[in-house]
């Protein structure tokens, strides 16, 4: 606590960690691969591929299945979403959290992150759906928190369109305020009792109304879940700007993030340590994941050639159509050859410039080399080589910006992530920083090994009973529960 402390003497000793980057639908961050005949995202509605996947990881190590999600369309690019419906750009998608179950019930150990928006969803029902998700996988749930991006969603949700960027974050502060009130302090630990003897299942005196009244959501009542092993699960974010990472300060415990050079990586990595410890954490609370993608194989050759046959796939189309997406732009005005120069936004603009960084080429960007850097991997970084060589990158992206993992897309699916698990994961073993074997408990002990809840230094412990934030007294629950009937 206090200060950013530099780890650098200890990071070969720490363990690489992985997260699996995946989605329930077909082109998810490698457009045009769906195409490719390893390829297996288009089962993505069966229960056989999420269920293979998970042993897979699992057999890995992974410390989780990070499960993205969107709600609308992207329909940036030609200002349509034909070009989206037409490369499968996240476009057929379904939902992420009916996935869990079965993956749960084939595994052990593997962590499952879900992503779902605060903009569209009430709070009360959802607290009850990730405390029953909590409960069916023995507490190895993690909560992606996202705000939203596509208007295309805000619209279909009966909107105009989207927040304001940072109101998005004011209305996610009080939905996490309503959460943590359900999850941590309306049951106690001990009120279920499951008395036989005396007929008492739970403690009433030991249930309380949480009494909610905020600008954004009213919630009187009890949460309608008894305490998962987790009681929060794991919160997950991935927010880039400045409230985002003050947002991600106050709540997150793994965190996400994208840039295409160790540079960019390191600085982007110092800022959310220090927003950590501005929060009263501390720098180390979080684990920060990193996007990228792995192309290996069992020589260094094999992998070069893997990865220009994956490309010969790879859809300029659909890449632009992310791009675009991601940017707020529509590159589809611009010709392929057109300078980045000329391509007048500020966000792309400075997207591109830090792109331009990883390229030791040197020559100008055109809107082409946009689409050709996402056309693999999205916004992150594709490492190619033999195990060996993928093993000696990754250690130098944690000695160079102290990342804490990885968060792996893939170019195909579930043969990226076989690769890795085959070639990878045993070149880090016999580097002595990779531990296949996980702690047992829940993915919360897993992450940290301190138990199953959350720290008391957390924005969610001070909703407990007796905690700061606690709204619950004998008022509000016997105003909650009306007057004593008389006989």
């Amino acid at each position: 606590m206090g200060g950013v402390s530099d780890p650098a003497s200890s990071l070969h000793r720490r363990p690489i960690r992985f997260n699996a980057f995946d989605m329930n639908c077909v082109a998810h961050q490698s457009p045009g691969l769906w195409r490719h005949p390893d390829d297996r995202s288009w089962d993505y509605t069966t229960l056989d591929y999420w269920v293979d996947l998970a042993i897979l990881l699992e057999s890995g190590g992974f410390d989780g299945l990070f499960i993205a999600d969107v709600l609308g369309t992207y329909d940036v690019y030609g200002g349509t979403d034909e070009a989206a419906i037409r490369q499968g750009a996240q476009i057929p998608v379904n939902d992420p959290l009916l996935l869990v179950s079965a993956m749960a019930y084939a595994t052990e150990h593997l962590g499952f992150g879900i992503t779902t928006g605060t903009g569209f969803e009430h709070p009360y029902p959802f607290a009850r759906r990730l405390s029953t998700l909590d409960h069916l996988t023995r507490g190895r749930l993690g909560w992606n928190v996202v705000t939203g991006y596509l208007p295309s969603a805000a619209r279909n949700m009966g909107a105009a369109d989207q927040l304001e960027h940072d109101s998005r974050y004011d209305h996610a502060d009080e939905y996490l305020t309503v959460l943590y009130k359900l999850w941590e302090g309306s049951w106690e630990s001990g009120a279920v009792r499951r008395d036989r003897a005396a007929g008492v299942f739970a403690d009433p005196d030991r249930v309380h109304h949480i009494g909610h009244r905020g600008e954004h959501f009213t919630v009187p009542g009890i949460h309608l879940s008894e305490p998962s092993p987790q009681r929060s699960p794991v919160i997950y974010q991935a927010g880039a700007s400045v409230r985002g990472r003050r947002f991600a300060a106050a709540n997150a415990e793994a965190i996400f993030v994208a840039a295409p050079t160790k540079k960019i990586l390191r600085e982007v990595v110092s800022k959310i340590r220090e927003e950590l410890v501005a929060a009263g954490r501390d720098p180390y609370d979080a684990r920060i994941y990193t996007l990228l993608t792995i192309i290996t194989d069992s020589t260094t050759e094999a992998a070069r050639e893997k990865a220009a046959e994956y490309r010969r796939y790879a859809s300029d189309e659909g890449s632009l159509v992310f791009m675009s997406g991601w940017m707020g732009l529509d590159l589809s005005s611009y010709d392929l050859d057109e300078p980045i120069g000329n391509v007048h936004s500020n966000a792309i603009q400075s997207a591109v410039a830090a792109f331009a960084q990883a390229d030791e080429s040197g020559h100008e960007w055109a809107v082409r080399d946009i689409a050709a850097w996402g056309g693999i991997g999205g916004m992150g970084p594709v490492l190619i080589g033999s195990g060996d060589d993928i093993a000696e990158a990754l250690q130098g992206w944690v000695d160079d910006t102290d990342v804490d993992g990885f968060n792996v897309a893939y170019a195909v699916t579930p043969g990226s992530f076989a690769d890795i698990v085959a070639h990878v994961i045993p070149a880090l073993e016999r580097r002595g920083v990779y531990r296949r074997q996980y702690t047992p408990g829940t993915l919360r002990h897993k992450l940290f090994g301190r138990g199953d809840l959350l720290p008391d230094n957390h924005r969610g412990a001070s909703f407990r009973v007796g905690g700061a934030n606690s709204t619950i007294d004998d008022s509000v629950r016997a105003a909650a529960r009306g007057p004593v009937p008389t006989r």
